[in-house]
């Protein structure tokens, strides 16, 4: 007997109910950096906007201790350091500055801008007022790079101060400003400080105006300016003009100088050997000296020798010592805060000018296109061929562009640049990458977890972060260095011998380049005054 069809059952299932949204909200995570909470572990990494946290640890400055918030923007990688002293989130008023990255004031020494008395004007003021926080934006060149900033110089060096840097941004097709602040509006949310009140130090109008924009509550502006030098009067004049509020361009006495030879702009072009890397600028950087020791040439010393013998005379002398160095030059070395009371009381004598004279560096900028990285070559004096030039690979930490009471990295720079600047031939390479080429992030979270005892040193943290003890591009460096070397032969600096046989990929990349080192020069353990 045929079964009759069944008809399919059919079984309405019931809609799940509805998350609320709250709910799903709180599945993303609270979007707060915590301080001291309970619930804070070194694994929490909150995300609010484009703006990762990535981690804290204590800084310690001249002007006193801070704690660094570091954070990544997801788009453009850009880092932001939020650096805060004292009570963020019971203070009345924040006082805040919103500081703009300069390498080459806060790494290279340079004094063609004010930028570096700015950042470290700021931190005193925040201490003296007992809370406040800097926010420190990888925003180079007002927002454009190095790469366009340094083109920038290039092209204001070339017409002797003719056009402004302004003028200069307007020529090359770039607006005068191109930095965005977002990223500090998201910070703030993650320190939960979105709703606090700030006082900002700035002399820049705009930017007081982007931060309401931002919905942050500016109470007022406070300025932060500084005596203008001959190095950076144009720059300031001309930032002067554009809106900031500065007086001093206007009234000083202090008259600009020039580089010490013509400045010729060029058009960005690859290396035939090396198609990586886009030779983009090159342009004079004013380093302010090592141990306050002015360099002169001999026709200099010649003309002021016996005013420079009367200053070593007496019980406090100006002058504190004075000796020949390498190529008939010589070296003056001056007590700076006695200086600075004789050019006050003597601003016309003719030794003010002197002594006012920086170390004359080269500056040249590389753009990599594998990497999409900035490479710096400083270069001293021209080699000829039977010159050993001496060459230092300088890795930068961005913690040390800030004024810590651990100098060491700044002294391995200023001692590289005496070395150099005695011998009188040389070339620095700055290497960008943190953390020995790991990135800040990874420098930021081994700080962060040594400093909690989660990892018990450097080695032990990088290997929970999961990366080589040494990752930095060795080979970039010597690749541009040979085009700054005739001889292929060199005297290097390294930090100790101990260092040389630990960085084996240093050696081998030397090798692989065939550049000889007829000497080695092992940096000193002790400090050098500023």
């Amino acid at each position: 007997m045929p079964t009759a069809k069944r008809k399919p059952q059919t079984s309405a299932r019931r809609p799940a109910a509805a998350v609320p949204f709250a709910e799903l909200l709180a599945k993303l995570g609270d979007p707060r950096v915590h301080f001291g909470d309970d619930r804070a572990t070194v694994n929490e990494r909150p995300l609010h906007g484009t703006t990762l946290f990535l981690a804290s640890c204590s800084v310690e400055t001249r002007f006193g201790m801070f704690q660094a918030h570091v954070f990544q923007d997801m788009i453009h990688k850009g880092y932001i350091i939020a650096l805060a002293h004292g009570d963020l989130l019971g203070a009345r008023l924040l006082y805040t500055r919103i500081h703009s990255s300069c390498v080459t004031s806060e790494t290279l020494r340079g004094c063609d801008c004010d930028c570096v008395q700015q950042l470290e004007g700021a931190l005193e003021v925040i201490v003296k007022r007992g809370h406040g926080i800097l926010f420190y934006l990888m925003q180079e060149g007002r927002g454009v790079g190095y790469v366009a900033k340094a083109r920038d110089r290039m092209v204001v060096q070339a017409s002797q101060d003719q056009i402004s840097t302004f003028q200069a941004y307007a020529a090359m097709g770039l607006r005068k400003d191109y930095r965005d602040y977002e990223d500090v509006m998201h910070a703030a949310t993650l320190l939960g400080l979105k709703k606090a009140r700030f006082v900002l130090l700035t002399n820049n109008p705009d930017k007081t105006n982007a931060m309401k924009a931002q919905g942050l509550r500016v109470v007022r502006a406070e300025p932060l300016e500084f005596e203008p030098s001959p190095f950076n009067l144009a720059y300031l004049a001309s930032k002067a003009v554009s809106g900031h509020v500065l007086d001093r361009p206007s009234k000083t006495d202090v008259k600009s100088m020039q580089p010490p030879e013509p400045v010729e702009p060029f058009a960005p072009h690859a290396f035939n050997d090396a198609q990586r890397f886009v030779y983009t600028a090159s342009y004079f950087l004013p380093v302010k000296p090592v141990n306050s020791e002015i360099l002169l040439t001999e026709a200099q010393f010649k003309e002021h020798k016996a005013d420079i013998e009367r200053q070593m005379l007496g019980t406090t002398p100006l002058v504190k010592d004075c000796y020949l160095i390498r190529d008939n030059r010589f070296i003056v070395e001056i007590d700076y805060e006695r200086f600075l009371r004789f050019r006050k009381e003597r601003p016309a004598d003719p030794l003010v000018p002197l002594m006012t004279t920086p170390y004359w560096f080269k500056v040249h900028v590389y753009y990599d296109i594998v990497t999409s990285q900035e490479f710096v070559v400083l270069t001293y004096g021209k080699p000829k061929i039977y010159d050993l030039p001496i060459i230092r690979l300088q890795s930068e930490s961005l913690f040390n562009r800030f004024p810590l009471t651990n100098k060491d990295n700044r002294d391995k720079f200023k001692h590289s640049v005496r070395e150099i600047v005695h011998y009188g031939v040389g070339a620095i390479c700055l290497l960008y990458f943190d953390g020995r080429g790991a990135g800040f992030g990874a420098h930021a979270t081994d700080r962060m977890l040594t400093e909690r005892g989660v990892a018990l040193s450097s080695d032990e943290a990088y290997r929970k972060l999961g990366v080589s003890y040494d990752s930095r591009d060795y080979d970039a460096c010597f690749t541009l260095l040979k085009h700054h070397i005739p001889s292929g032969k060199v005297q290097m600096i390294m930090n100790s011998p101990s260092s040389l046989v630990k960085k084996t990929e240093y050696a081998s990349a030397l090798n692989r380049h065939k550049i000889e080192v007829e000497k080695w020069i092992f940096l000193d353990e002790h400090s050098l005054q500023d």
